[in-house]
């Protein structure tokens, strides 16, 4: 689950004017020059640009999550407020909801357990889909509406740890929350987590899931473990320093 979607249409270098201008030097005597051109034009004229809110929006709440990931506090609220003002200029609530559900999946996936506070005034005008996400954030997703999930998220709601068969690495980290929220967290998750978190370098989400090793490693008693994993926890927290 992702902020809205910007309509954006990518052209080859050059764009339509650039293809056009190329037409346009062809030498005339060329039999399909102008059914060419023709069918650029149509081309171009079946890709209008997408609205500048769009594209603002969409950029914006990407850069929100990626440095509440990554652990930029002051990045975030600024872009998230960027994305907020974005989305409110169409004042549609449905799409507002996306960028809160988009931010707050984020904080799932960096065991950041809580209500989407910012979700709850849209709850109301919502559509079922995003009401769905909200409730499975916060593990309280009612079974019947399993189907209203994204697609990543289906299996994860329906058969516990599926997280093997979600590509996208940030959807198998919100996934993996949720498992850990609801108390259907295997060891295997955890390592999940901590793989995909190291892996993207992010860092919060890193650091909370290898706390949750630590615990375990200590209510184990395996002290060899405990020793390793407080000496990486210590390596991201001092971001390299010596």
């Amino acid at each position: 689950m992702g902020p809205p979607t910007a309509a954006y249409r990518s052209h080859p270098p050059g764009g339509c004017s650039g293809r056009l201008g190329a037409a346009r030097r062809w030498p005339e005597r060329l039999r399909h020059g102008m059914l060419m051109i023709i069918s650029l034009l149509a081309a171009c004229g079946s890709n209008p640009p997408a609205p500048d809110w769009q594209m603002n929006a969409k950029a914006a709440s990407e850069r929100a999550v990626a440095a509440y990931l990554t652990g930029n506090a002051r990045i975030d609220a600024a872009e998230q407020t960027r994305a907020r003002a974005e989305v409110a200029r169409t004042g549609r609530a449905d799409l507002l909801a996306r960028v809160e559900l988009a931010h707050c999946a984020a904080q799932v996936a960096s065991l950041a357990f809580g209500p989407c506070a910012a979700f709850e005034p849209l709850r109301a005008d919502a559509p079922a889909a995003e009401r769905a996400y909200a409730d499975y954030l916060a593990g309280q997703l009612a079974p019947a509406d399993a189907a209203l999930l994204p697609e990543a998220h289906r299996a994860v709601a329906a058969q516990g740890n599926a997280l093997a068969g979600i590509a996208d690495p940030l959807s198998r980290l919100v996934a993996a929350g949720v498992l850990f929220e609801t108390h259907r967290a295997e060891p295997a998750t955890i390592q999940t987590a901590i793989d995909t978190a190291s892996a993207q370098g992010w860092r919060r989400p890193l650091l909370a899931w290898l706390q949750v090793q630590l615990k375990r490693a200590e209510a184990a008693g395996v002290e060899a473990d405990a020793q390793q994993l407080r000496r990486r926890i210590a390596l991201v927290e001092r971001g390299g320093a010596p």
